[in-house]
């Protein structure tokens, strides 16, 4: 796919008129998701500001270090008004100077270093500030057909990659000389960026986010492996397999991991518009609670994913929100017994038109290596 096509020119205009019908007089955005998702430039985050300064009415400028504006020129979107600053400069009157008229109200990057946001304070003291993702959430949530396919590309990449696992994971082998060959996989699987690797073998795959350590893996452990990355296209992957390697699983894990399999699986059979994420949080929830394993599940059943790993729409108790064709998240229940062992299944699924796509597809049967 052309980045044309994964960065639409329509996409600034489109957020201009979003901007002026929240009662906002600019968006500022500086390097992040939202900043590539408009222009399809990929930023460099820095003490040297970088800025999207896209006005409601007006043309927008990209204020850009010196040294980086060869970068933010060969950018997808292009034709963007370029305005640079060299070092040593104070960046914040070129960002004044690009917002016409009074300005009461501004939209500033979620993730907006805090340095900036009180820079930006004090070059306009008299405007009202608030979060960006209040415009341009609605304009991400919902994936165009070249976002789908390149979160298609990302789940294929990070599928070859758990398909190689046999290769790594052994009794004996540290969780990070395991970690360490996987990442070596995601790049070779055609990822620009290793994101993360999570290799949680026995008592440790009982905390989501454990990471790895020097600890050896044990025979017949259970292994949480939960990896991801960015591809070139900037959107990402992201996967959790669990697997036992070189022995028989412990006493009653496999009883548990059913109740997960199922869990699942019948989360991601539920996927279709109309249902509210939190009812869809509740399928693999109240299955897994039923079956006494409910203080077990420890966390949302997804995140929405795109060209950030976690973004809307969250499937999580409280929230109400209807899915929508085109909405691309997690489906990721897990169990994880302190002290014993842990199991997550994790794929990516878009909501269509009348279900869900499965954007994994390796088998989420407990996988004996």
């Amino acid at each position: 796919m052309g980045t044309e096509e994964l960065y639409p020119a329509g996409r600034l205009s489109a957020a201009r008129h979003a901007t002026a019908a929240a009662g906002l007089d600019a968006l500022l955005l500086t390097p992040g998701s939202d900043l590539r998702w408009l222009t399809g430039y990929d930023a460099r985050e820095s003490e040297r500001l970088t800025c999207l300064v896209l006005p409601a009415e007006g043309e927008p400028t990209l204020v850009v270090p010196a040294l980086e504006r060869p970068d933010a020129e060969a950018a997808p979107g292009g034709g963007l008004r370029i305005v640079d600053h060299a070092d040593g400069d104070d960046p914040w009157p070129l960002v004044r100077a690009a917002l016409p008229g009074p300005v009461r109200a501004v939209g500033i990057a979620d993730r907006m270093w805090a340095q900036q946001v009180l820079a930006l304070r004090a070059a306009l003291p008299d405007a009202a500030q608030r979060l960006a993702s209040e415009v341009l959430r609605e304009l991400r949530i919902r994936k165009s057909p070249a976002e789908v396919a390149a979160l298609a590309e990302a789940g294929a990449a990070i599928d070859a990659v758990h398909r190689r696992m046999g290769q790594w994971l052994r009794p004996g082998r540290t969780e990070r000389e395991v970690a360490a060959d996987i990442a070596a996989a995601i790049r070779a699987a055609g990822h620009a960026e290793v994101d993360f690797v999570i290799v949680a073998a026995g008592p440790h795959g009982a905390s989501p986010h454990h990471g790895t350590s020097d600890r050896p893996i044990g025979a017949g452990e259970p292994v949480v492996v939960d990896i991801g990355g960015t591809m070139p296209s900037g959107y990402r992957s992201d996967c959790t397999r669990t697997y036992v390697a070189g022995g028989p699983a412990p006493a009653g894990f496999v009883d548990l991991y059913a109740v997960l399999r199922d869990a699942q699986r019948a989360a991601v059979a539920a996927v279709r518009p109309g249902v509210t994420a939190e009812d869809l949080d509740a399928v693999a929830r109240d299955m897994i609670t039923a079956a006494g394993f409910g203080d077990a599940f420890l966390h949302r059943t997804g995140h929405g994913i795109g060209l950030d790993t976690h973004e809307d729409p969250y499937v999580v108790t409280g929230n109400p929100r209807p899915l929508e064709a085109g909405m691309a998240f997690s489906v990721e229940p897990g169990i994880y017994l302190a002290g014993r062992y842990g199991a997550r299944i994790e794929d990516i699924v878009v909501c269509t038109t009348d279900g869900g796509q499965r954007l994994n597809t390796t088998p989420t049967e407990l996988i004996a290596l």
